[in-house]
């Protein structure tokens, strides 16, 4: 069996601006997302940590490095999921977000589940 099989999770996103935390006049862009990640691999594993790359329009980068997320080190069994919801502030109407989660399978195998990257836009900014 290879390991791709064994320890795999599909990562999905969901983002809204919210514009009545926004302050468009003092560049300040608030946007949530929500990830719901699915253990659909064939081993439980932990969510350890995470690692996020927050690029604008502007291309300043931030770089978060955490324990968890949302305070919790969620174990997800085969085909069972969590989901939770987060936010940023970026000074521009764009930008993007990728990174990765720092796993523990069951068995003590370590691996690094990649967050493809998502798109923080204002509505109506991009077409």
């Amino acid at each position: 069996m290879d390991n791709n099989d064994k320890y795999r999770l599909s990562i999905t996103t969901q983002v809204n601006y919210l514009a009545e935390q926004s302050d468009e006049a003092d560049n300040r862009f608030v946007f949530s997302y929500t990830i719901t990640l699915t253990n659909i691999g064939e081993t439980a594993v932990k969510l350890i940590s995470r690692h996020w790359i927050i690029t604008d329009a502007n291309r300043d980068v931030q770089e978060v490095r955490g324990q968890g997320v949302v305070g919790e080190q969620p174990v997800l069994k085969p085909r069972q999921s969590f989901e939770y919801t987060s936010g940023t502030v970026l000074s521009t109407q764009v930008g993007t977000m990728s990174g990765s989660y720092q796993m523990v399978a069951e068995d003590g195998t370590r691996f690094d589940a990649p967050i493809p990257q998502f798109v923080l836009s204002v509505p109506r900014v991009l077409h």
